[in-house]
């Protein structure tokens, strides 16, 4: 029996139970390797109808559907009319930030791998029409510059949009038809969908939440965050063996499956290419390409993505030298765990890849100071507020804007926890047994942290 054979017969026996175990509704899966492709389904797409999945059901990708976009970006620089070196203002002249200098420097490059410094998390509801995404760039002129452009990391989804933006100027058409165009039709795709529209014409998966921490999950009360972040990542669906297709793709030299090149060989290189340090954040990666995230473990180099909208997580791991890829879309429940178990088997059966463990206390690497760490930090989605307590650090989190209307839930305390470095782990109601990385980052000039970095670095405000 071949390897992708066992890891078939591997999963029809423990999908459906690991699902259960860790409370996801339901989920799809579909593995590359050898030049075949296997896909399997359990659960329900909605806890509400009672629907099965099947390999078949869309489920929202989230921001996998950023190194799309960075796809779409790449294929106008190999028709020479776009330059990733270039001002975003050589395109887009009436962008601009609450920073008028900060918005003349950033660069199409800065957007795609997430240094462009200014506040990230601009989730503005624009109304459904085509015309969404620019609404969304116009209204981003008094967002705060958080770091002058390309100091360092900062995920950021309204940096998308803009690079959404520039790629509607470009091609004249909004970023649903270009993507639909450009990236579904050339590459033959059969289940995916660029929004609730399309995504209604199969069995479309809807995410589930918690009402409260500890309870089982229910549909969530809206299937989709707005259409001005699509670029971002809040509205693009498909099954899994769609999203493998994109990925073969990336893996064959740019060309579809017909051979028809969809991108130059040379720009799906550069995309792999290192182009920003990340900070040490669990299960995130430790550099950014253009769109890809990069890891760098052991066995080999892996590139992927994750994503996360209401209720949906998606996970997308490649590892190229070895021609093997792995998309697991989720809809609710703990499904950090379950991507965990079976990332770690297939990527080592199938690529000899050792997926790092999940991030976890160090108490051996408590640092012999904390003020460094205690203080006031904000975003636009959050205010964090870190304390030291009987030589513990302790952290109470408000959310605020769209997270907090999603969310009846009161600010949440909990401890830090030493993991290496100025890296803490707190453990999450939200995701039971899981610890979530917060790293403190950079100098305020008083010796003491100057973000707060989940992934986002949200900004000191005060002592």
């Amino acid at each position: 029996m071949s390897k992708i054979s066992e890891i078939e017969t591997w999963l029809q026996e423990n999908f459906a139970a690991l699902l259960a175990k860790h409370q996801v509704p339901g989920a799809a899966i579909a593995v590359l390797a050898d030049g075949e492709v296997i896909d399997h389904a359990a659960g329900v797409v909605n806890l509400g109808t009672g629907v099965e999945s099947t390999v078949d059901s869309v489920f929202q990708i989230g921001s996998i559907t950023k190194v799309w976009t960075t796809t779409l970006a790449m294929q106008l620089v190999d028709e020479g009319k776009l330059d990733l070196d270039r001002p975003v203002r050589d395109y887009l002249p009436e962008f601009a930030l609450g920073d008028d200098e900060a918005a003349a420097a950033i660069t199409v490059r800065q957007l795609t791998c997430h240094t462009a410094g200014f506040e990230g998390d601009i989730f503005t509801d624009t109304g459904p029409g085509d015309d969404c995404v620019e609404k969304l760039v116009a209204t981003l002129s008094d967002v705060p510059q958080l770091f002058p452009p390309g100091e360092r990391f900062s995920y950021n989804n309204a940096g998308y949009c803009v690079l959404g933006r520039v790629i509607e100027v470009l091609r004249g058409k909004c970023w649903d038809d270009c993507v639909r165009d450009h990236l579904f039709a050339p590459l033959g795709l059969t289940h995916a969908a660029s929004g609730p529209y399309d995504a209604i014409r199969y069995r479309a998966a809807i995410g589930h939440v918690s009402p409260k921490p500890g309870e089982d999950p229910v549909p969530a009360p809206v299937w989709a965050l707005t259409r001005s972040n699509s670029p971002a990542g809040s509205t693009l669906a498909m099954r899994p063996r769609d999203l493998l297709t994109f990925v073969r793709m990336h893996l064959n030299e740019g060309k579809a499956d017909d051979g028809a090149q969809v991108v130059l060989p040379e720009s799906l290189l550069a995309m792999r290419e290192p182009q920003v340090d990340v900070p040490s954040l669990g299960i995130m990666s430790s550099h950014w390409g253009l769109g890809w995230m990069l890891f760098d473990w052991d066995g080999g180099k892996v590139i992927g993505h994750d994503g996360g909208t209401i209720g949906q997580s998606a996970f997308l791991r490649v590892v190229p030298e070895r021609g093997v890829a792995v998309a697991l879309l989720t809809n609710g429940g703990n499904p950090i765990h379950v991507y965990h178990e079976i990332y770690t088997k297939l990527l080592d059966e199938l690529a000899g890849v050792t997926v790092p463990p999940l991030p976890e206390p160090n108490p051996a690497a408590a640092p012999a100071e904390l003020s460094r760490y205690v203080g006031e930090y904000s975003s636009m989605v959050a205010d964090t507020v870190v304390v030291e307590e009987d030589g513990e650090l302790w952290m109470t989190r408000t959310p605020k804007g769209i997270f907090a209307e999603l969310s009846s839930a009161p600010p949440t305390r909990e401890e830090l926890l030493p993991c290496q470095g100025d890296t803490f782990v707190a453990k999450t109601e939200q995701l039971p047994g899981v610890y979530l990385a917060h790293a403190f980052v950079g100098d305020d000039g008083n010796g003491r942290a100057q973000f707060l970095h989940t992934g986002r670095a949200d900004r000191r405000v005060s002592p």
